[in-house]
């Protein structure tokens, strides 16, 4: 069984309209309590997790928090043009269309590799880092990979997750040129 482990309610109530036999957990934002943390970790044993958090900073900590907890981990990504408030005032997943979730739980990620494929360096040579249109060209990336739009380190840090390799990044970038 797949555990979808999301921030709040209105996000579960998202995800059950996509997907309405999923099981899902909400960690009730960033200040993820030790309990939910535990319950977590011990459904991990068993099945997998899916962490599908808000494209921002408390998101990407809770992130961090139950990978760290968890076996058998599994991310699903919503870019953050997908998921903005129609007053344009909040990010989330409860704001994103039933098609963008379904997109994303489509195209998980599990983390492949443990040592570090692809470095900073390589970014700079490859004009992802440093110059005047490497946030553009990344956005490019990310898009492309249906990774979000992280900053130049989380990206660095989601090409190492997914094991992906100076040469693997360069072919991405010739196709979407």
């Amino acid at each position: 069984m797949d555990v979808i482990v999301v921030e709040g309610f209105h996000d579960e109530d998202k995800i059950k309209l996509a997907y309405p036999e999923a099981f899902v957990v909400v960690t009730n934002g960033s200040e993820v309590s030790k309990e939910t943390l535990d319950m977590i970790s011990k459904l991990s044993e068993d099945n997998n997790i899916i962490i599908f958090t808000d494209p921002d900073y408390p998101g990407e900590r809770i992130r961090n928090l139950v990978s760290s907890v968890s076996k058998n981990v599994y991310h699903a990504f919503l870019k953050k043009q997908d998921c903005i408030s129609n007053n344009k005032k909040k990010v989330g997943i409860e704001h994103a269309s039933i098609d963008a979730i379904k997109n994303a739980l489509d195209n998980i990620y599990v983390n492949r590799n443990l040592n570090q494929t692809i470095s900073f360096n390589d970014l700079f040579e490859l004009g992802l880092v440093g110059n005047e249109n490497s946030a553009k060209l990344r956005y490019m990336v990310s898009d492309y990979l249906n990774i979000g739009h992280p900053n130049s380190k989380t990206f660095l840090k989601r090409l190492n997750f997914i094991g992906l390799n100076k040469k693997e990044v360069e072919d991405i970038l010739c196709k979407i040129k």
